[in-house]
C-alpha cells in the first residue's frame, strides 16, 4: 500500500550516514532543482541561490569546511545543496525589477527596503528556510535521505564558492542512507515534545 504524505513524515530523520554507493539520480536531482525553484517566499522575493554539489572533490573540499560531524557524511552523500540568500542588495533590486511585476517591486521599494539592510538581509535569510522546509518535505516525499546542516564555517564556503553577491547560510546532504544508520526512526524511535499546537474556537 502507497504511503501518504503523513507516513511518509514520520519515517523522514536526518540522516546519519550515507551510503557512499548509492546515488541519486540525474532526473530526480533535476526535479529537486525544480521543486526549490517554485518555492514559496514573502512578497514573491526569492532572495536565494542553491548549489548543488556532486562532484567528490569538491564535496571534500566543503566537508573540510565544516563540523568534525558532518565531514563524513557530504563526503559520502549523493550530493551536497548548499543554500545562500543574496547579499548584493543593488543587484537584487535590479532583479526584481527586470523579473517580477510591478507590485511586488513597490512594495519591496515601500515597505521592506525603508528598514534597512540587516532587516532585509535578515528577511531574505527567513525566506531561504522555507525553501528548506520545501526541500525536505519533497525529499520526505519521494523517500531520500536529507540531512539540514548549520555546522558549516560558512565564510569558507563562500571562500570555496567565490560569489561575492551571495551568502551562505547552511547546507543539505541528500543521498541514499545507509541500512546501518542507527538512527532509523525503526530502530530508533523520534523524539518529540509534546503537542505544539492549540485550537483556538471563537
Amino acid at each position: 500500500m502507497k504511503m501518504n504524505f503523513l507516513e511518509k513524515i514520520k519515517n523522514r530523520y536526518t540522516v546519519k550516514r550515507y551510503d557512499k554507493n548509492g546515488r541519486i539520480g540525474k532526473d530526480t536531482l533535476e526535479q529537486l532543482k525544480e521543486i526549490l525553484h517554485l518555492s514559496p517566499s514573502s512578497n514573491n522575493s526569492q532572495p536565494w541561490r542553491f548549489v548543488f554539489v556532486t562532484d567528490n572533490a569538491a564535496k571534500e573540499k566543503f566537508a573540510k569546511a565544516s563540523h568534525p560531524g558532518n565531514e563524513q557524511r557530504i563526503v559520502d552523500c549523493s550530493c551536497l545543496i548548499i543554500f545562500q540568500r543574496i547579499d548584493n542588495l543593488e543587484l537584487y533590486e535590479k532583479r526584481i525589477a527586470e523579473q517580477l511585476q510591478e507590485h511586488f517591486v513597490n512594495d519591496f521599494r515601500n515597505h521592506i527596503k525603508p528598514q534597512g539592510e540587516d532587516y532585509i538581509k535578515a528577511w531574505f535569510s527567513n525566506q531561504v528556510y522555507i525553501a528548506l522546509g520545501i526541500l525536505l518535505s519533497a525529499c520526505a516525499d519521494m523517500e531520500i535521505g536529507s540531512a539540514p546542516m548549520e555546522g558549516i564555517d560558512v565564510e569558507k564556503y563562500d571562500k570555496i564558492l567565490d560569489n561575492p553577491d551571495f551568502k551562505t547560510l547552511f547546507a543539505v546532504a541528500i543521498g541514499i542512507a545507509d541500512k546501518k544508520d542507527k538512527y532509523r526512526p525503526s530502530v530508533r524511535l523520534k523524539a518529540r515534545l509534546g503537542s505544539a499546537y492549540t485550537t483556538m474556537e471563537v
